[in-house]
């Protein structure tokens, strides 16, 4: 018989080989150079400012709703953000949107859950981020208007500076370059044969490599490498501790014991999950193998509507980040914000679970 110490080490390093082997390659790394030019070359400002109060609802929450993929990486990064926008105008219906949004819909967050867990997840999560986004924003600015009324006051000539600043870059070179970019992940994750694989990458490669050269300054490229290992050296450790970690805890704690609690679509279910994902803590991207393999979505232990609800409640809540966020927006605030999160993440579970 397996001694227990020795048998969980071996599932660690099972279960993280066969992470690095299938995904890092043809996604991970792909999906890290596009969030680091996401970084370095999209203006921030551009988007910022348009979360004013005085911005047209259509705007400004359509805009915070997918903003994270441009602003945003995980929950560590998205909490200073919130707090800044807010300090420099922003109303708190777009903000409570972009805070709510913005971990779900990252670029790393959405191509690893439809790599790993399944296309249909991945879309599900993108999709109801954005929405419940929308909703629980909009709620937001409804019950304590009196904030945006102070920070029409009080931002008001700010807000004009900002918009009369012009952006100097051809229109069309960024929107190519991340073409270019999302082609390559698109083409490496793809079923080709790996020889026109290759070759389409090679030629793709060559195309950004162009754009480079001829439309982004030395120090602009510079910056580019920077974000990405920036990006991989906060991220990529965490991944790998975390996905042996939840190996060895698999040894002892198997799918199977999480059955009888999320492995059906019921309303019970489903709020257990969201209940779950706002209480732990779990970084970027390792919620994709806590689904996955701790809690058992891939070996059919865990049902879909649970790991939806999952999904959009832990990068977004967790009791680290609601300290931070009573610290920004006070204790009322907070509560009914981690209230609307859960109901909202359980309904759009179960209806993904039983109708969809």
């Amino acid at each position: 018989m397996t001694d227990p110490i020795i048998g969980s080490l071996l599932l660690g390093w099972t279960t993280l080989l066969e992470y690095l082997s299938e995904h890092v390659v043809t996604c991970l790394i792909p999906a890290f150079f596009i969030a680091g030019a996401i970084a370095a070359f999209i203006q921030k400002d551009a988007i910022l400012k348009y979360f004013s109060p005085e911005t047209k609802k259509t705007t400004s929450y359509g805009i915070a709703s997918v903003s994270g993929t441009v602003l945003a990486v995980c929950s560590c990064t998205i909490l200073p953000m919130f707090a800044g926008i807010l300090k420099k105008g922003s109303g708190l219906g777009p903000a409570i949107t972009f805070l709510y949004a913005g971990p779900a819909i990252n670029i790393l967050a959405i191509v690893y859950t439809a790599k790993v867990l399944g296309f249909d997840l991945g879309v599900a999560r993108a999709v109801a981020a954005v929405i419940l986004s929308i909703i629980i924003g909009l709620i937001m600015m409804s019950l304590f208007p009196q904030q945006d009324e102070e920070t029409k006051k009080t931002h008001a000539a700010a807000r004009r500076a900002v918009m009369a600043q012009a952006d100097t870059r051809p229109k069309w070179v960024v929107p190519a370059f991340f073409i270019f970019l999302v082609a390559i992940l698109l083409v490496g994750t793809s079923a080709l044969d790996v020889f026109y694989r290759l070759l389409i990458v090679y030629f793709l490669s060559m195309a950004v490599a162009f754009l480079l050269i001829y439309y982004f300054t030395r120090d602009e490229v510079t910056e580019w490498g920077l974000e990405i290992w920036d990006l991989t050296k906060k991220i990529f450790p965490i991944l790998i501790i975390g996905t042996f970690a939840l190996g060895v805890l698999a040894y002892f704690l198997p799918p199977e014991t999480f059955k009888p609690f999320i492995g059906d679509n019921s309303l019970p279910a489903t709020f257990l999950a969201a209940i779950i994902g706002a209480v732990l803590y779990m970084p970027t991207l390792l919620e994709v193998p806590v689904i996955g393999t701790t809690l058992g979505y891939l070996s059919g232990s865990m049902a879909k509507g649970p790991a939806l609800a999952l999904l959009l409640t832990g990068p977004s809540i967790s009791l680290p980040s609601l300290l931070v966020i009573y610290r920004i927006i006070g204790a009322k605030k907070t509560l009914v914000y981690a209230g609307l999160v859960i109901v909202f993440s359980t309904i759009a579970g179960f209806i993904f679970g039983n109708f969809l």
